[in-house]
């Protein structure tokens, strides 16, 4: 997969290949990018539309404070619609939902095109939004929301009051699906050679096979060819967001703006993909739970480029690291740790392990808690009480549980006692201090 502008960027700055997501999922892992909250704490531990959130400090609301000139492009996906959590101006694109009377600023862009005048909307192509069927998108390439979500970026920066500092949150709603990008990144990958998914020897339970498969299949058996384009289209949306990204940069870098800037990629999750047997998010495995994490440092930082940095971080960390990159005070609230000690190669005391968690998801027997240091990985089931363990440093790929091992034993009481001690204070009946507490399904 070519991605040429964020390898530039990470040689320009850091990488931290151990970066999770604490809720696989959108809302919940948007929470946590804007609050720098855990999911138990902001009170989003799955996916769930439709719920108001009221919260003091948000990321965009202390930099504005201090004196910056906030803006979100894209994606927000919090409840209500269009409420600014912090941001002086929000433009947005919330995919298919809202209601009738919500203000979609994309669609409405589209619907004066030559194309929207003539009645052609965006899901015209006929293509879900959790869905493995993949196909070029049907408009111009400049109609796009990749590309209309940089265009509006450089709308704000060309309009932006010149006095003041400025935080711009982009948030591209690809590469979820619908899986369509432009024909050229399509075409780039439907031809390539396509690493076939992960099969772990332990996946054998969602090996489900149907006589009509689901177009918004969670799990099952797809032929290789449905796969193959699935994971073509979902490359092309990565490049085609790194060009796009390149644009962006190429825009500022004109304008001496990009070396006074402070960048941080992050995604709030994955997607399976096929990987044993799974599509979609909402899993601890590494497809689903495994985000991008990456810094381009401002130039006036002189901080060491071409870092990469093997503590374990989450989404958590984002808000305290650019605050603490703007100077300006972390709140009391904020349970993740800005990063910038660790780019300075401080002695400091890191976090051991990260703890994930998602609320059952497509069916009652995926809700899942993990742990992980990125060099292994604990899964615990409530519904079920089942427990995983695999060792990422070996096994990378999760192809072999380690929970039934004998000589994993210790290992496996090991992070079975950190996941006791994690949930003991939340007070939710899933651990009493010394035993996790399975949550049986009824009839089971």
């Amino acid at each position: 997969m070519e991605t040429p502008n964020l390898d530039f960027m990470l040689a320009r700055g850091a990488y931290f290949p151990r970066a999770y997501t604490e809720v696989p999922s959108t809302v919940g892992a948007r929470r946590t990018l804007i609050s720098g909250q855990k999911p138990f704490t902001h009170g989003m531990i799955g996916y769930k539309d439709g719920v108001p959130w009221e919260i003091e400090h948000t990321l965009p609301g202390e930099l504005a404070k201090a004196g910056y000139q906030t803006e979100f492009v894209g994606n927000m996906h919090l409840y209500p619609p269009r409420k600014l959590f912090g941001f002086h101006h929000a433009v947005h694109h919330e995919g298919a939902r809202g209601s009738p009377d919500y203000v979609d600023d994309y669609k409405e862009w589209l619907a004066g095109t030559q194309w929207g005048r003539e009645g052609v909307q965006e899901r015209d192509h006929g293509v879900p939004s959790n869905s493995w069927i993949a196909r070029p998108f049907h408009l111009p390439e400049h109609c796009h929301v990749t590309n209309w979500t940089v265009s509006m970026a450089i709308h704000f920066l060309k309009r932006r009051d010149p006095t003041m500092p400025f935080f711009i949150w982009i948030s591209f709603i690809k590469p979820h699906a619908p899986l369509d990008p432009p024909l050229v990144y399509f075409n780039q990958y439907v031809d390539a050679e396509i690493p076939k998914p992960f099969i772990g020897d332990w996946a054998g339970m969602h090996a489900v096979k149907v006589k009509a498969v689901d177009p918004n299949m969670w799990r099952g058996v797809l032929p290789w060819r449905l796969i193959r384009r699935a994971r073509a289209a979902y490359y092309g949306l990565i490049t085609h967001i790194d060009h796009q990204l390149g644009r962006l940069f190429e825009w500022m870098m004109r304008r001496r703006l990009l070396h006074r800037t402070f960048v941080l990629m992050a995604s709030d999750h994955g997607e399976m993909l096929g990987d044993h047997y799974l599509y979609r998010k909402s899993y601890a495995y590494e497809g689903s739970a495994r985000i991008p994490f990456i810094i381009r440092f401002a130039r006036s930082m002189d901080l060491e480029p071409g870092q990469t940095i093997d503590k374990v971080v989450g989404l958590m960390d984002v808000m305290p690291t650019l605050l603490d990159a703007a100077e300006v005070k972390i709140p009391e609230t904020v349970e993740g740790s800005s990063v910038l000690p660790l780019l300075r190669g401080e002695d400091v005391k890191w976090r051991p392990y990260l703890h994930g968690e998602h609320s059952a998801c497509y069916s009652p027997e995926n809700a899942m808690h993990y742990l992980t240091d990125g060099k292994e990985k604990y899964i615990w089931f409530p519904p079920s009480g089942r427990e995983q363990l695999f060792d990422l440093q070996s096994d990378p790929h999760e192809l072999h549980d380690l929970a039934a091992d004998p000589k994993a034993r210790k290992r496996l009481e090991m992070w079975r006692n950190r996941l006791v001690e994690e949930l003991a204070p939340r007070g939710d009946g899933l651990s009493d201090g010394k035993n996790l507490i399975p949550q049986r399904l009824r009839g089971s």
